[in-house]
């Protein structure tokens, strides 16, 4: 097992967009537990109201649900990769690109998880889909970019770099592998695989198409 702690990408703009995504987060998961100390069914019912249900659908929960989380452990997971991979696609794209590549791959991962799992009453909730996006483009700019994880086997620790290209790829193939398994299974909750695959290979490529799309920065 591993997990990625920093890069050594150095980042060409002041990531404001990305500081500012992990802010919006870290403020509505602080609503959502003002919520649940209430001690009443509210941040439930908050879920189910802002979060995406698939059996039924609304389009404007594909946005929403970006936003919320399932825990704490479920946001700190999320931020932390994108506070890793974030500041370089935000310098690669420029802000005002990047703030609609991340809003696209996240409504592509909405719809990917969706599809694959029409009737579910589960709201899917999370920014994992669209960050997914975001390492896919990671993945196809900076292939070679040296990332340092905490290495587990076991009782051993210890802390390695590895190209992205290594550490990118097998989290693409573990979602991949998760997803593919979870087909025809009576799955309730959990992770939400195809959220993660949609929202990576959006990333890859709306990755190819903003380089094509000139957008005046601020």
């Amino acid at each position: 097992m591993f997990f990625p702690y920093k890069d050594d990408n150095p980042r060409v703009l002041v990531p404001f967009v990305t500081y500012s995504i992990i802010g919006m987060n870290v403020l509505i998961f602080l609503y959502q537990l003002s919520l649940a100390m209430s001690g009443s069914e509210a941040e439930v019912s908050f879920i189910y109201l802002f979060g995406l249900v698939p059996a039924q659908f609304h389009i404007i929960n594909l946005f929403t649900s970006m936003f919320l989380h399932g825990g704490i452990a479920h946001l700190l997971g999320n931020m932390w990769f994108l506070w890793i991979f974030g500041d370089n696609v935000e310098s690669a794209l420029g802000h005002v690109r990047y703030a609609l590549f991340y809003i696209l791959c996240g409504l592509a991962a909405g719809l990917a998880q969706v599809l694959f799992n029409i009737d579910s009453m589960i709201p899917m909730v999370g920014a994992s889909g669209a960050i997914a996006g975001v390492l896919g483009a990671y993945l196809i700019r900076y292939p070679h970019a040296q990332v340092h994880v905490f290495v587990f086997i076991f009782f051993f620790f210890t802390t390695i770099r590895v190209p992205a290209i290594i550490v990118l790829g097998i989290w693409f193939l573990t979602q991949l592998t998760n997803g593919l398994g979870t087909l025809n299974l009576d799955t309730t909750g959990g992770v939400a695989w195809f959220a993660h695959i949609g929202g990576f290979i959006a990333g890859v490529g709306f990755n190819f198409i903003f380089q094509h799309i000139k957008i005046k920065e601020f």
